[in-house]
């Protein structure tokens, strides 16, 4: 049973195509495009759990390479209080929506879909400046 007192850990990835970043359409509420991701089960590291949903979610085998941030706003989801550890991975492949992903699509900086679900548009500004700077967020 969810402990609304206590925030609920999840993971969410930034996965390079060659030039393109990986994005899924919801299937279920909130409404909207988002990174995949999703809740680290019990017993499992964070970097298994982004591994693990960005495989159900896309069908792709992620190699993790960075770590983008940790994301903690407490309104960053309105179903309940999570705080969401943020890697950047690459894959290659076309990527297809599994799992509760409705659709999947390539996107670049300046052509991201709207809505965006969650925190996910500040997630992505964070990432494109840190491709371009090497500067990571200080969002802690």
């Amino acid at each position: 049973m969810r402990d609304a007192a206590r925030p609920l850990p999840t993971v969410d990835v930034v996965i390079e195509v060659g030039d393109r970043i990986v994005l899924v359409r919801r299937r279920n509420p909130p409404p909207g495009w988002a990174l995949p991701g999703g809740f680290v089960d019990a017993g499992e590291r964070v970097g298994d759990a982004a591994r693990r949903e960005a495989r159900e979610e896309t069908a792709l085998a992620v190699e993790l390479t960075d770590l983008l941030g940790v994301y903690s706003d407490p309104s960053r989801d309105a179903r309940g209080q999570t705080i969401s550890t943020v890697f950047v991975g690459r894959a290659t492949g076309t990527p297809q929506a599994g799992d509760d992903a409705a659709g999947v699509g390539l996107f670049g900086e300046h052509d991201l879909p709207a809505p965006l679900a969650f925190d996910h548009a500040q997630i992505l500004a964070d990432y494109f400046r840190y491709r371009r700077t090497g500067a990571k967020p200080k969002n802690y």
